[in-house]
């Protein structure tokens, strides 16, 4: 038992499970035209790691057994998937709910630039990485040339309806570019209101706050800090147990691009797979002993339950 399960069974008397599963998180590649300081999973333009369409089948078979949960498609960056078009038509034909994360600047290189328009053809909710709304901020996490880049991209989306539309969300998701906690989410999403509609007029519809996770690219700069026991810290100090019922892994599944099966994708990056008798590979999904499982954890979790709580959609309370 890790320390993060004692203070769970303290506070919660019990281990942690899932109560069902209303997201089947979908990681299709570790490919990115990106390499971000902050990134768990190393994704960068040297990875390999691509879901082949045999996969995708399986996940189509399993999304209809799972009675419609949110498909949220993420990377790397899944506009370099060259199956990504050909799943998203079959997902929404299923008529799935459809969300995909983007880091903005893969719209614009991707087959052409045509993703814009083919999400907004098809209905896809969007979540796009923005990780400040200053320029300086953006680019010593991601790399000169890319706040530029995700400005038009934002354009370009707003042209579409993005963020604009009730119908077509857009989301944008802010990551600290250090070891401390996000500030709260309804403060910051008004100052990214009015700087980004100052600025650029640029609209959106909700801001999501993400906690960093001390695993991949951002524990190598903790170390290189010699800061990783003192974030590891912060983030048990800030343990909240109001966030335990909220946690994203007790109502969702992540496939990996191989189609093992994860609790999030922060355990898929540490190759942490669904275990304790639930299946761990998507050819044989199990509905009912997926949504009752026992959750793999350990010390990284207590950054999903330090302060107001964090997953991929953002705060938990």
């Amino acid at each position: 038992m890790n320390d993060f399960e004692r203070r769970i069974e303290a506070t919660a008397g019990g281990r942690l499970q899932a109560l069902g599963i209303e997201t089947l998180q979908v990681n299709v590649g570790f490919l990115c035209n990106q390499q971000c300081l902050h990134c768990h999973l190393d994704a960068s333009p040297r990875r390999t790691e691509m879901m082949e369409w045999p996969t995708m089948e399986m996940i189509l078979q399993a999304a209809r057994q799972a009675g419609r949960p949110l498909i949220d498609i993420t990377g790397g960056a899944p506009e370099l998937n060259p199956h990504l078009r050909a799943f998203l038509e079959a997902l929404c034909q299923d008529h799935h709910r459809v969300q995909v994360r983007t880091n903005l600047t893969a719209l614009l290189e991707a087959e052409g630039g045509i993703f814009p328009a083919f999400f907004r053809a098809h209905r896809i909710q969007l979540v796009a990485s923005l990780p400040c709304y200053t320029e300086e901020k953006v680019r010593g996490q991601r790399g000169i040339g890319v706040y530029e880049k995700s400005i038009e991209a934002l354009r370009r989306l707003n042209g579409l309806g993005y963020g604009v539309d009730p119908s077509l969300p857009l989301n944008l998701v802010y990551n600290p570019e250090g070891a401390f906690l996000p500030p709260e989410q309804p403060a910051l999403e008004a100052d990214y209101r009015r700087e980004l509609d100052e600025r650029f007029g640029i609209r959106f519809s909700h801001l999501l706050t993400l906690t960093n996770m001390p695993i991949g690219r951002f524990r190598t700069e903790l170390r290189r800090q010699n800061r990783e026991r003192e974030y590891l810290e912060l983030l048990r100090s800030s343990f909240n147990e109001q966030t335990i019922d909220r946690l994203m892994c007790r109502h969702q599944i992540c496939v990996a691009w191989d189609g093992r099966l994860f609790d999030c994708d922060f355990n898929l990056a540490l190759r942490q797979t669904v275990n304790h008798g639930a299946p761990d590979h998507i050819r044989n999904f199990d509905i009912q002993a997926l949504s009752r499982r026992r959750i793999v954890t350990g010390l990284h979790c207590f950054a999903c339950t330090a302060g107001h709580g964090s997953s991929c959609e953002g705060s938990l309370l």
